[in-house]
């Protein structure tokens, strides 16, 4: 998954990222703005997990979405 494409169509991606994480709000959202260290730090935040856990979760979300195209 390109992040570019992901922030450049973020407003697309948001749906798919707080179907995955519900406990995001949309002002996390608009906050990371498709920004993908600003999305492991709010994951890492909001669940209080590790750093680790947070990337492992996002390279699980990219494999799941690796064409890189929202719906």
């Amino acid at each position: 998954m390109d992040w570019n494409i992901v922030e450049g169509n973020w407003k697309q991606f948001k749906g798919k990222v707080k179907t995955q994480w519900g406990k995001l709000t949309d002002d996390h959202l608009d906050v990371i703005a498709g920004k993908r260290d600003q999305l492991a730090g709010k994951i890492q935040e909001s669940y209080g997990i590790t750093k680790d856990e947070a990337e492992k979760q996002i390279k699980d979300f990219e494999a799941r979405n690796k064409d890189g195209q929202a719906e």
